[in-house]
């Protein structure tokens, strides 16, 4: 072990005011662990528009208290250098390290002068997105590693907007936290602690069934779970006010878990995360099962059908809210709906059918969010299951999100008809779109350059056919032509497309594909010829990218 890396690593832990963490890394050192110190000090945990997230941990590419310390402390020098006015709210959810790090927001926040609204402990994203707003706070952090492994733990920024951090706010943040130097000059003061009122609460309640349109709607069985995230307890007050019969729940994921011990990653996405849900609701009998991840900011949806459970795709959930709300929930000739440059196009098609103005953003929710003015945009929804149909919450909400799923599917039972049925009924209306994802994940200490390096060479010299369907055409999505500019590249390909970007939380390329196939009657023809070319289209991009 070399002396540069010791000495980088007791310097550290002169600053580090966790006890544990350095009894860490001193034993880290004892025991010659040279490549995991190593990555421990190879770097250190950037701030951007997602704020910090990785693993728990000793040293400056962890996640730990003296991060959490650094982070806020630089975050409450930009707040007073743009002048923000007003409380700071604070949650965190239920992760390893989430209880230490949120004491350690507070005394910072306190020890600037200014006041530290802690919400209940712990609690959902999305309440802490609405707290924002509700207090008329200067910024509202987060802690939380939303659906990622175990192991991690993050920290998110909300502005006074009550929307997410974005370009070129990061780098203003980044820039204050690069200047603070010594933690143990940070002032601290955690008397200045502020636990929120209940009826806080309660307001969010209320503000999650204003987007509930049909109110006689409510006979749907449902079943759901928590995922051993913080959302159970705010989701049953919800569907109870709402006049929705108790959800059935799963039991062993009801509680918050920090080890998320019933599934190998917590994220509805993921391939085995929803077992248990749709084992508890084909039991019960329950028609639809719904899904939070840990934080209860995104959706994810499975129904009965005649074949067995089906779960959906975050773009066929995305559809089916969009397609209730203009239906039922239209505000006026304004409304605007909105998605992400890697969703599906159907939104599009769907809004160009009920004449209202469609906006695509880039990937995040924190673009989402300000696609249009507030009291304009009717919904936003990304395809990795984030939804917004509420005005009051400048995020995407997994609560309200249910809530609205549920009552179109209840709507839907009373016509005679299921949901099955009525993404037939759009197929038929706006044209077939079945798409799919393809990742690369990055291997390695070089892993993410070489990613990089794949998307560079296909900018450089772009495929005239993939699996020999022509690309029409491609869009550099890293010129700003028309979002704000980000590295990755959109191919319009004979009847479909294919996004590729970096993921901005995990190492790794995700790639976008879409197939479609035109208006019509013949839907399941239609769709069949979709998913070939969509096969097609998987195979060839793998190729690409592997």
């Amino acid at each position: 072990m070399s002396d540069d890396l010791i000495g980088a690593a007791r310097a550290w832990q002169a600053q580090d005011p966790d006890p544990a963490a350095r009894l860490e890394i001193d034993a880290l050192i004892d025991a010659d662990e040279t490549a995991e110190l190593a990555s421990r000090f190879d770097g250190r945990l950037e701030f951007g528009t997602a704020g910090l997230r990785g693993r728990v941990g000793a040293g400056p590419n962890r996640m730990n208290r003296a991060t959490v310390r650094r982070a806020t402390a630089g975050l409450m020098r930009y707040l007073d250098d743009v002048g923000a006015e007003g409380p700071v709210v604070i949650g965190r959810d239920a992760r390893h390290g989430s209880p230490e790090f949120l004491d350690e927001v507070v005394a910072v926040v306190g020890g600037a002068r200014r006041v530290p609204v802690v919400l209940p402990e712990p609690c959902p994203t999305p309440l802490l997105a609405f707290s924002v707003l509700d207090q008329g706070a200067a910024a509202g952090i987060m802690i939380t590693a939303s659906h990622n492994p175990p192991a991690d733990n993050g920290y998110k920024v909300f502005v006074d907007d009550g929307a997410q951090i974005v370009s070129p706010v990061d780098a203003a943040i980044s820039t204050h936290i690069d200047a603070v130097d010594r933690l143990d000059l940070v002032p601290l003061d955690a008397s200045r602690r502020v636990d929120v009122d209940v009826a806080l609460v309660d307001r969010y309640l209320d503000a999650v069934q204003r987007p509930l349109a049909v109110p006689a709607a409510r006979s749907v069985s449902i079943a759901y779970t928590a995922m051993h995230g913080v959302g159970g307890r705010l989701m049953l007050d919800a569907f109870e006010r709402a006049g929705f019969d108790p959800p059935a729940v799963v039991d062993a994921q009801f509680e918050p878990d920090p080890s998320f011990h019933t599934v190998e990653f917590p994220n509805p996405e993921e391939p085995g995360a929803m077992d248990r849900l749709v084992a508890t609701a084909d039991v019960g009998g329950s028609d639809l099962a719904l899904a939070h991840d840990p934080d209860a900011d995104r959706l994810g949806v499975a129904v009965r059908t005649h074949d067995g459970w089906r779960r959906l795709r975050g773009d066929e959930v995305g559809i089916l809210l969009g397609d209730h709300l203009l239906t039922h929930g239209r505000r006026g000739p304004t409304d605007v709906v909105a998605t992400t440059v890697v969703s599906s196009r159907m939104l599009f098609r769907l809004a160009e059918a009920r004449d209202v103005e469609w906006v695509e953003t880039l990937t995040g929710f924190k673009w989402v969010a300000r696609a249009a003015p507030p009291d304009r945009l009717l919904f936003g929804y990304e395809e990795a299951l984030g939804y917004a149909v509420s005005t009051e919450v400048r995020d995407k909400d997994g609560i309200s999100a249910a809530l609205v799923m549920a009552e179109a599917a209840s709507h839907l039972a009373q016509t005679g008809r299921t949901i099955p049925d009525r993404l037939d009924e759009l197929a038929a209306e706006i044209g077939v779109h079945e798409t799919a994802q393809v990742v690369a994940r990055a291997e390695g200490a070089n892993g993410m350059a070489d990613l990089a390096a794949k998307l560079d060479a296909l900018r450089a010299d772009p495929p005239k056919h993939l699996a020999g369907i022509s690309v029409v055409s491609m869009e550099d999505l890293a010129l700003g032509a028309r979002l704000p500019p980000t590295n990755g590249l959109a191919f319009d390909v004979e009847g479909g497309r294919v996004v590729l970007r970096p993921s901005g939380t995990e190492p790794k390329l995700k790639c976008y594909l879409e197939a479609v196939e035109p208006p019509g009657t013949e839907v399941a023809a239609a769709r069949e010829r979709a998913r070939a070319r969509l096969a097609l289209l998987s195979d060839a991009v793998t190729a690409l990218v592997s």
